[in-house]
């Protein structure tokens, strides 16, 4: 299975600046995997460590933080020799030491020679917990689930991810149907890497859905396990509202529709802990088309979308039976699978901020609106080949942006304003304006 993170950690294993590197993302999206398969294509020597119910690591992480003294205690550990020029260092599961990411400052400052690479499901609550360890001694990198180009490699159809990438939109067009066949596909088996992997091999819908209930119920777990008790029951709530929440024709969040006469204070911190463990994507709502947008973020108003889309189809009990049906998948829910999904693709594009427009009468909304430090883009998200753009005419007319994206299921096409940007295209919505 090809990661395009694995494009990231090449770059990082040459950078001259390089510090240990920290991965986040949700568990199940395949951090593990991607640090042993980096181990293995670059690196003459892997020496993997998880510090899940390990006693020794945290033995030795809880004395002086000495890196000579800690190097010796893992290569005694591991049963070989560290060389720092051709082996790379994995700490898994790492948030359950806490003063092995305390020592990721001492790795940079003393040894940085070593190769570290560190990941762990619930890493994103500890850096949030106030763990020591000083930001700027280490770097970051966000994994999230395969994206749909990924998912057209896993599949096979590696030729027809590198058609969307050199954006020959005429070609495209004429391979369309095999694009929609497979975003179909998507919607329902979604990025996740266990439910993409048993789909590529055995294209069983019922074996996939059962992974993603597998899932789920390991992230229900998470909640009673890991968070604080008082707040698991908020958890609970909150989380299994946001399909019904995506379901509304207006997807702003709603506190009270989690429990009747709730506010924002009661879920506050319900909500930043499914975010820290990158289980919930915030977007939040703008009222302006400044540079940065993140300067003219509404706190208050939002949309929260899932980390997955075929982990919001599971919830929400959508049928496999349902992408025969020609393409009512596509407007089941009135769009939420779409916006979930175009969501999901815009978080996997670097440097790329989302968000969402709605003026203050809210008889406008632009269902994202995205910030590439450059210029700021409005995309009106269409389930299927519906082509009325009231809002996109009334919000060009107020703000007068060089591009604005539709995205739909009508091909390619670009007009005067406006460029048609096919669904299972939208990973290059980055790149198009630029071409103008």
């Amino acid at each position: 299975m090809y990661r395009i993170a694995i494009e990231k950690l090449l770059k990082w294993k040459d950078s001259k600046r390089r510090k240990p590197l920290i991965i986040e993302g949700a568990r199940q999206v395949g951090k593990t995997w991607l640090m042993k398969e980096f181990g293995r294509q670059a690196y003459a020597e892997t020496v993997y460590i998880n510090f899940d119910s390990n006693s020794r690591m945290s033995e030795l992480f809880s004395a002086d933080l000495d890196i000579e003294r800690i190097m010796l205690g893992l290569e005694l550990y591991a049963g070989k020799k560290i060389n720092p020029d051709n082996t790379l260092l994995i700490f898994d599961e790492v948030q359950e030491v806490p003063r092995a990411l305390s020592s990721l400052k001492y790795f940079c400052e003393n040894a940085p020679q070593y190769h570290i690479v560190c990941a762990g499901s619930l890493l994103g609550i500890a850096l949030h917990g106030g763990t020591s360890f000083p930001v700027g001694k280490v770097d970051f990198l966000k994994l999230y689930p395969l994206s749909f180009k990924e998912f057209l490699m896993a599949m096979g159809k590696e030729r027809f991810a590198e058609l969307l990438d050199k954006q020959d939109f005429q070609m495209v067009s004429s391979f369309k149907q095999t694009y929609i066949d497979a975003l179909k596909h998507y919607y329902f088996v979604g990025g996740m890497p266990e439910a993409v992997q048993s789909f590529a091999d055995n294209k069983d819908f019922n074996e996939v859905r059962d992974i993603q209930k597998r899932i789920l119920a390991a992230y229900e777990q998470d909640f009673s396990k890991h968070a604080p008790h008082e707040i698991v029951p908020k958890i609970r709530m909150l989380w299994n509202s946001i399909p019904s929440q995506l379901a509304k024709e207006n997807k702003k969040f709603i506190y009270g529709l989690v429990r009747e006469g709730s506010r924002a204070k009661d879920y506050e911190t319900a909500l930043m802990w499914l975010s820290d463990c990158g289980l919930v994507h915030k977007v939040s709502r703008v009222n302006t088309a400044g540079i940065p947008l993140k300067a003219y973020e509404d706190l208050k108003a939002f949309k929260l979308f899932v980390v997955d889309v075929g982990l919001l189809g599971c919830m929400t009990g959508l049928r496999g039976s349902t992408l025969l049906d020609g393409n009512d998948l596509f407007v089941e829910f009135k769009g939420a699978l779409t916006e979930q999904y175009v969501c999901q693709q815009l978080k996997t594009i670097e440097d790329l901020g989302v968000y969402y427009y709605t003026n203050d009468r809210g008889s406008c909304e632009i269902d994202f609106v995205i910030d590439s430090g450059e210029q700021i883009i409005p995309v009106e998200v269409q389930a299927e080949i519906n082509l009325q753009t009231k809002s996109l005419k009334t919000y060009r007319e107020k703000f007068t942006p060089e591009c604005s994206i539709r995205t739909s299921m009508a091909d390619y096409k670009e007009e005067d304003w406006l460029i048609n940007l096919p669904l299972y295209a939208i990973e290059e919505v980055g790149m198009v304006p630029s071409k103008r």
